[in-house]
């Protein structure tokens, strides 16, 4: 259980560095991306091992890498300047 809440803690971490490159110009800070991706992959893993029980390892970090990557794409803004209408 320790290594597998590891697994993913590392999961979230590796999908956050690579949204924090891949997407700096549309998130807010460093740390705070980090810190999302290793939350939600954690939290992923909880709610996966609840539901599934002693099942195997791999189910989890699927669990853990799809709530790390929702969790880091409420994190996005939107890529370019809101126009408004001039009657707007």
């Amino acid at each position: 259980m320790i290594l597998e809440a590891l697994g993913s803690a590392v999961l979230g971490l590796t999908l956050a560095l690579i949204a924090a490159y891949r997407l700096s110009h549309r998130l807010p800070a460093r740390p705070l991306v980090l810190s999302t991706g290793i939350a939600g992959a954690l939290f992923g893993d909880f709610v996966t091992h609840t539901a599934l029980g002693s099942a195997p390892t791999w189910p989890s970090l699927l669990g853990a890498a799809i709530i790390s990557a929702a969790s880091l794409s409420l994190l996005l803004r939107p890529a370019g300047r809101l126009r408004r209408s001039a009657t707007a």
